[in-house]
């Protein structure tokens, strides 16, 4: 084994997941006050109903290692409000996210902050589970046989960069345990979400787009029930090892118009290059969510998008009144792209 960069500072990262049946906004601000009352540094990440939490210094305030402390959130999330929940935790950001990415609920995953625990950690993991790293970057490593994240960790950076580009410095730090990026408190966004989960692995990447898009309809709806509009959307796919790749990607402006959200979710598929990706599930989280009194909307010579606009009211109404399902789908939207 090689030697690795040391972590160049000592911190006691936290990612943990909640999970639940029944998802509300309500809710998950309420789990994440049982996580302010252990420590006041909480990132919350609403899109897979995860939080990061610097516990750096409550060690020493409540007297105990990060097993003991995370007993205790554990604990009070189950007594409280009975949610299973899962963690990593390790001296960064990244490696905390990686060691819960393959602890099941109701265990934890603790990587120590020596440069022997960070690197027997990291070198056997494969480079797809690097965050950042999704699908169609693995392939093109698998090409330069590097299939894991220590072949990743000792290629040459100059190697690194031809490939990669200018990503390659971050990307070779992650594999060496080196990342300095901080957990960043702030309150729960207001968003909005839906999910899909595939009774079995899903190889079709068709059928992913189609679930992404029919996701992009049930955001739509709802948020025009409730008058809201979204700034950007979020699409998060967990494989069948449990790993999960999300990407984000701002809306050309805010709106709850089906054919943009659409457009947006099938753009955020593609660019994850899902061919032969062992799909469990896909969900697609609306963020950022504000009045719809507040949207502006971008003038145009082409009355299809007005048209588009009175057509989806009209489903709004057909399904408002028969029920769900009853009339449209996404891809009747499928001519329409957003800018």
């Amino acid at each position: 084994m090689s030697s690795t960069q040391p972590v160049r500072r000592t911190r006691a990262i936290v990612r943990i997941h909640f999970h639940v049946e029944q998802r509300s906004e309500e809710l998950f601000a309420q789990l994440l006050d049982v996580l302010g009352d252990i420590s006041p540094t909480i990132e919350p990440l609403p899109a897979d109903w995860s939080a990061y939490m610097d516990v750096t210094g409550s060690l020493k305030f409540w007297d105990r290692d990060v097993d003991g402390l995370l007993a205790v959130v554990r604990l009070r999330l189950l007594a409280l409000h009975g949610v299973q929940s899962s963690a990593g935790a390790g001296p960064t950001r990244s490696i905390a996210a990686m060691a819960a990415a393959v602890t099941p609920p109701g265990a934890v995953t603790i990587v120590g902050d020596t440069p022997y625990e960070v690197a027997a950690f990291l070198r056997p993991r494969p480079v797809g589970a690097l965050p950042g790293v999704g699908p169609k970057t693995a392939r093109t490593f698998s090409r330069y046989g590097i299939t894991t994240v220590g072949d990743l960790a000792d290629t040459q950076p100059a190697t690194l960069r031809r490939i990669l580009g200018a990503a390659a410095r971050q990307i070779q730090d992650l594999a060496r345990g080196v990342d300095e990026r901080p957990v960043v408190p702030a309150a729960a966004p207001r968003s909005m979400s839906a999910s899909h989960r595939f009774d079995q692995d899903e190889l079709d990447v068709d059928q992913h787009q189609r679930i992404a898009l029919a996701l992009a309809e049930d955001l739509g709806g709802r948020l025009r029930v409730a008058s809201e509009i979204a700034q950007a959307l979020t699409l998060t796919v967990t494989y069948a090892d449990r790993t999960q790749t999300t990407r984000t990607r701002m809306l050309a402006e805010a709106t709850a118009h089906t054919p943009a959200l659409a457009a947006t979710a099938r753009r955020l598929v593609a660019d994850l290059g899902l061919q032969r990706a062992r799909v469990r599930g896909i969900g697609l989280r609306a963020e950022r969510l504000r009045p719809a009194a507040h949207a502006t909307h971008q003038l145009t010579f082409d009355d299809r998008d007005d048209k588009l606009h009175r057509l989806e009211a009209a489903l709004d109404r057909a399904r408002a009144r028969y029920g769900p399902g009853i009339a449209g789908a996404a891809s009747a939207f499928k001519s329409v792209s957003a800018s």
